[in-house]
């Protein structure tokens, strides 16, 4: 016992961080269109492979609910056979960047964005699964899914079929909601897990008529991709797809880290190892066809809080996995998938951060826009597009509080006007730096004092020199410029 001192520890958390991830891994791959068994092979993968891995010793790997959107698209773009080639590719991409140390860089993304990122995410989660709470089928686009709502859910209260669907659906989520308030004994049991069992449970006994997961078993769901498959990297939009597949996955793994290094006293996450850690984890995930993979608050939180010590309990809650995917894979057509509908709707709601919003609104106005621009944009165009508008919406934020000037104009009445320019002249300034200048008399002499400068770009520089020629032509003595020595 002296070689894994925290073996008992390690044990009793892998089967809470089990009984988190089952139920998780089985409605993250059918609400992402594929067999339910993948979701089960990238929680295995997550759990041996990335487990064994160096970086972030408590955090726990595997499908995640903030993937679940892009997946769908992508499958239904490109076909299931091509999900291979884009996850593999990921992995590739991801074993890249740790090699050449940019894992601590995903850091520097714009804390709004990846809080939009996932916002988005959430939203159109929900969307999407409250049409399988009633078991209709959801709207292809984001915007139809929400406007289509009210009329799917009219529809509802007219069949029988669909108001048993949505009482298992809205079970499961008041289960979610309330477990927390029953007692702590009761508690050992995760969430998800009991509310999936007893929406399971009732369906059996009231002998519900509501769709349950289809069971294909593990070997027969795995689909390695072809080479014929990989002839879609010809595809400049399934290039997209895996760079927004890379940034996604990336960002809430290491934004992941960053949090559960909060939640434990034990070793601090190395960012570049963690990120190494998550593309072989892709990688394999991508050889054997299944999901993608990112670090999971929700599976990571239960491990630190079940009193995980060390690696061995997530790399033994992908063992506990691979046994009842191997063993008892029949178990899954039990299970009704307006419960797993449940489970993501609720998932989906934590990752709109409303108290973060409000927060923010009050405190730094441009971060809160960021964020709900890229909420937004994700929901009414797609993902990829939604975070490159929202990384560009950070970007010529900084840019622009960069670019702080200050102009100083002395008029003592006689003699001439000088204006005193400090801090940093770029092209954003610029209409403001203009507006001023031209508003001084055109009849009195003018002196420029560029020395406060820390820089002027050459589109301020060619503006000013412009500026200081007409106003010389209207008849006054040329324009002093002084500049910094």
């Amino acid at each position: 016992m002296t070689k894994f001192p925290h073996l008992k520890q390690d044990f009793a958390a892998s089967l809470v961080v089990f009984l988190v991830a089952l139920p998780l891994c089985v409605g993250v791959a059918v609400a992402s269109g594929v067999p339910a068994e993948l979701g089960l092979v990238t929680g295995i993968v997550g759990g041996i492979v990335t487990g064994l891995m160096r970086g972030s010793s408590l955090q726990v790997s595997g499908p995640a609910a903030g993937m679940t959107v892009l997946v769908f698209e992508a499958v239904q773009e490109f076909g299931l056979p091509a999900l291979g080639v884009i996850v593999l590719a990921t992995g590739l991409l991801q074993i890249a960047m740790g090699a050449l140390r940019l894992g601590r860089y995903f850091r520097a993304i714009s804390v709004s964005v990846v809080e939009g990122m996932l916002a988005g995410i959430g939203l159109v989660l929900i969307a999407g699964q409250l049409y399988s709470l009633i078991g209709a089928k959801a709207p292809d686009s984001g915007l139809e899914k929400i406007a289509g709502l009210p009329e799917a859910l009219m529809d509802a209260f007219g069949s029988g079929a669909a108001l048993a669907s949505l009482a298992i659906g809205v079970g499961t989520v008041a289960v979610l909601v309330l477990w927390k308030r029953v007692p702590a004994k009761v508690r050992t049991v995760p969430g998800p897990l009991a509310a999936v069992g007893l929406a399971t449970l009732a369906a059996l006994v009231l002998d519900l008529p509501v769709a349950t997961v289809e069971v294909q078993g593990l070997l027969g769901s795995i689909q390695p991709p072809s080479l014929g498959a990989f002839g879609e990297l010809a595809n400049v939009g399934l290039l997209g797809t895996i760079v927004a597949f890379t940034l996604i996955a990336s960002a809430e793994s290491l934004f992941s880290a960053a949090a559960v290094d909060r939640l434990h006293d034990g070793p601090r996450t190395e960012y570049d190892k963690e990120l190494l850690a998550q593309g072989a984890g892709n990688t394999a995930c991508g050889v054997l066809g299944a999901l993608p993979m990112t670090a999971v608050i929700v599976r990571s939180a239960a491990n630190v809080q079940a009193g995980a010590r060390t690696k061995a309990s997530r790399v033994l809650h992908g063992v506990w996995l691979l046994l009842f995917a191997a063993l008892l894979p029949n178990v899954l057509a039990y299970i009704p998938i307006p419960a797993l509908a449940g489970i993501l709707v609720h998932a989906g709601a934590k990752l709109v951060p409303v108290r973060s919003i409000v927060s923010l609104w009050r405190d730094h106005r441009g971060e809160a826009l960021i964020l709900v621009v890229t909420a937004v944009s994700i929901v009414a165009v797609s993902m990829f597009e939604g975070v490159l508008i929202g990384l560009a919406l950070a970007i010529v934020k900084t840019a622009w509080e960069a670019s702080h000037i200050r102009m100083e104009i002395v008029d003592k009445g006689a003699g001439p006007v000088q204006a005193y320019l400090s801090g940093n002249a770029t092209f954003l300034r610029l209409p403001k730096i203009l507006d001023s200048l031209e508003s001084l008399p055109q009849d009195r002499p003018v002196e420029l004092d560029l020395s406060g400068l820390h820089h002027l770009d050459h589109a301020c520089r060619t503006a000013l020199e412009t500026w200081a020629e007409r106003h010389s032509d209207a008849g006054t003595e040329p324009v002093r410029v002084t500049t910094a020595a």
